[in-house]
């Protein structure tokens, strides 16, 4: 689950209406991840009490490697969702039932991503679980960081969290780069991990969901928690895939809100 963009095909309403809840497969599935994981990477976990134990909550982490929305669920005190590309749940077979329950099992959710309504209609679902008092997983940076650096975040995390008064956990992971490097189709063991969890952070002060201003403040403020707890080098500027085209060229060179 990340919160990467793709080009796949934007979703109808009906694909977007309502989350698909994790149930039996989750609660199973997270108990027989999380003691593996422990056992096999012994991963350092800081600040479990400042997670609150019930109630809406958005984790906002930074992002280097794949197994970052295996790190947050197995060190979270509490189930935590997040959004997956619902090409994981769609396949056939076996191999496509193995997929389908190892990211039930993470509390992952389907979601066709994309940009435009596709990356609206993603918040909305996230807003779904928000309202229901869950908790929710979110890189605000947009994508992996290939080389270390911790990005600039984009405004989605912020305006969800003002839109729904949820408070903001902010989280710091360390290593997961080197357990899992980009591109590495499996985990080295020779390497241990580190979670932070921060203290909750109200945005409520900045203003309303609906204030420009308000989302980019309260999103920096999201961001200087999460270097606080990384320690990484800042890097100042957007993560972005490479502008495709003209239009795209221009696009990413005018002022806009990165969501």
């Amino acid at each position: 689950m990340t919160s990467e963009q793709s080009v796949e095909p934007e979703p109808s309403p009906a694909e977007t209406a309502k989350p698909r809840h994790a149930g039996f497969t989750y609660a199973l599935g997270r108990s027989l991840i999380s003691v593996l994981a422990r056992t096999v990477y012994r991963p350092r976990i800081e600040g479990r009490e400042n997670v609150p134990k019930d109630g809406a909550v958005i984790f906002a982490s930074n992002h280097l490697s794949f197994i970052d929305s295996i790190a947050i669920p197995v060190a979270a005190p509490r189930p935590v969702h997040f959004l997956a590309k619902s090409s994981y749940f769609e396949g056939t077979g076996a191999r496509g039932w193995l997929s389908r329950t190892f990211f039930e099992s993470i509390g992952a959710i389907p979601v066709r991503r994309g940009a435009g309504q596709a990356a609206l209609d993603a918040l909305d679902l996230q807003r779904q679980l928000l309202d229901e008092g869950l908790a929710v997983a979110l890189y605000p940076e947009g994508t992996r960081s290939t080389d270390g650096r911790l990005y600039k975040g984009r405004t989605g995390v912020a305006f969800l969290a003002l839109q729904t008064g949820a408070p903001v956990v902010p989280v710091g992971l360390i290593g997961t780069d080197k357990v899992m490097p980009v591109g590495a189709r499996v985990p080295t063991l020779s390497e241990r991990i580190t979670v932070r969890f921060g203290e909750p952070i109200d945005l409520a002060p900045h203003g309303p969901a609906s204030s420009g201003r308000a989302r980019r403040l309260a999103t920096d403020e999201i961001m200087a928690a999460i270097h606080a707890l990384s320690g990484q080098e800042l890097a100042g500027t957007y993560n972005e895939a490479p502008a495709q085209g003209t239009i795209e060229k221009i696009r990413q060179a005018l002022p806009h809100e990165r969501r």
